[in-house]
């Protein structure tokens, strides 16, 4: 997949999750002090979420990311709620004792949002949080057993298309089609509900992280025919949406003894984010030690992973292979001949920081190092996503994240698909970069 067909993709993703603006009063009048919140586990759980996104308390929403839904980023929760400023619960619109669906209003603009949130077995929760476009109802989420049959039958049909195992395609398919049948679709009148349970079957075959089904109120839009990149509107509202987050990062710092701290939560086009993460790299390229805070690194393009790793390689390296199923070509990731500004130096020792939330491209960057020891991994073992993923549209209205190429590192000619990275020092999360800064001391003390 091309750079551009990165793009577009990536903008599909982010248009299906993006809230959008409407007023309170384009779709109910209710008033939300009225509603209360149902006495059952999935109505406790959305107690728990209220108190800590209405507490303004970065702390305590992250507190409940970690311990209810630790696969979601938790500086992207945070900055969400704190933006948001909290929210009242305006109307529920489905009460079952571990499935809840609601409409929210949060406090900052007045905007709407539906709600879906589910309590799993092991009582984590699953919950998605959709923007309600100017002029829709709640109505409008609703879907029927035709469009049920039609979104099944459309998914399968990517999934045989381009999945990169074709004989789990094939299991996916039978075991979605033999639950529709048994009628476990029936009671899911929700486009948003029924996506994210989709979502949940297919996984449940294929253990693929990165495999997703996706729905948008809003209309998907369609490239023209024979498109395969996005428009240059599109790439100028992709920069945007880059520059306002700066490109994913987060933090880079010198600490005490000369130490250079980077903390980035994506690997973005380098395309549109290269300069931005040259800026990082130079300003560190001077520490006697680095480390890289990946820990709430969802991942992103293998082309950034190979423009930050060419900072930390005095010689063009070779790093990762991906070879995708339709094409049967393998591509090959080096690092670049040339960089903007200064190389770090092969001799200064990287430490990377992970956790069970490092996903995809985070744990490419991570067993690339790894492989090539080239740092030293500390925190926890890695999420397990290795395959690159592409969005399909299924209509107007669903569309699928379909993983379409597996990772192969020239070292060790494996993946993390599953399995995840495992950190050369194990430890938990919250205490990855102190363990780290402890390393890099013993290190010295040693030398000296």
């Amino acid at each position: 997949m091309n750079r551009f067909a990165r793009i577009a993709a990536t903008l599909a993703i982010i248009a299906a999750f993006a809230p959008l603006a409407i007023t309170h009063a384009q779709v109910v009048t209710q008033q939300a002090a009225s509603v209360a919140v149902p006495d059952s586990p999935a109505g406790k759980m959305l107690s728990a979420w209220l108190a800590a996104f209405n507490s303004g308390d970065s702390a305590k929403i992250a507190a409940y990311i970690r311990k209810n839904e630790p696969h979601k980023n938790v500086d992207n929760q945070i900055s969400f709620g704190l933006t948001s400023r909290g929210f009242d619960l305006v109307s529920i619109e489905k009460n079952q004792p571990k499935h809840l669906e609601y409409v929210l209003k949060d406090h900052s603009r007045g905007q709407l949002g539906y709600g879906t949130l589910d309590v799993k077995d092991n009582g984590s929760a699953a919950s998605v949080l959709a923007g309600i476009p100017p002029g829709a109802r709640v109505a409008d989420f609703k879907i029927d057993a035709a469009a049920r049959t039609a979104v099944i039958e459309g998914a399968i049909a990517k999934l045989n298309e381009s999945y990169v195992f074709p004989d789990v395609a094939k299991k996916m398919g039978d075991s979605v089609r033999a639950r529709a049948k048994r009628g476990e679709y029936d009671d899911v009148t929700n486009g948003i509900a029924f996506a994210a349970k989709l979502t949940e079957h297919f996984q449940d075959v294929s253990h693929d992280k990165h495999l997703r089904v996706n729905f948008l109120l809003g209309t998907l839009a369609s490239a023209p025919a024979g498109q395969s990149a996005p428009s240059s509107d599109e790439v100028a509202r992709y920069r945007r949406d880059m520059e306002s987050i700066n490109c994913g990062f987060v933090k880079a710092e010198q600490l005490a003894n000369n130490v250079g701290y980077l903390k980035f939560n994506m690997f973005a086009d380098p395309a549109i984010c290269g300069p931005t993460a040259s800026a990082a790299m130079n300003f560190l390229a001077n520490t006697d030690a680095l480390v890289i805070d990946l820990r709430d690194n969802g991942g992103g393009d293998p082309a950034m992973v190979a423009y930050i790793s060419s900072y930390l390689f005095s010689k063009r390296t070779h790093l990762n292979d991906l070879w995708t199923r339709r094409t049967n070509a393998t591509k090959e990731y080096w690092t670049n001949a040339d960089v903007t500004g200064k190389r770090l130096g092969d001799d200064k020792p990287v430490f990377v920081l992970t956790s069970s939330r490092t996903f995809s491209g985070g744990e490419e960057f991570t067993n690339n190092l790894k492989a090539l020891k080239r740092a030293t991994i500390v925190g926890e073992t890695t999420g397990g996503g290795a395959h690159p993923v592409a969005g399909q549209r299924i209509n107007e209205h669903f569309m699928i994240g379909v993983p379409f190429a597996r990772a192969i590192n020239p070292i060790t000619k494996t993946n993390w698909e599953g399995t995840g990275v495992e950190p050369d020092v194990k430890v938990p999360a919250p205490d990855a970069l102190t363990t780290a800064l402890k390393l890099i001391a013993e290190k010295r003390n040693v030398k000296s």
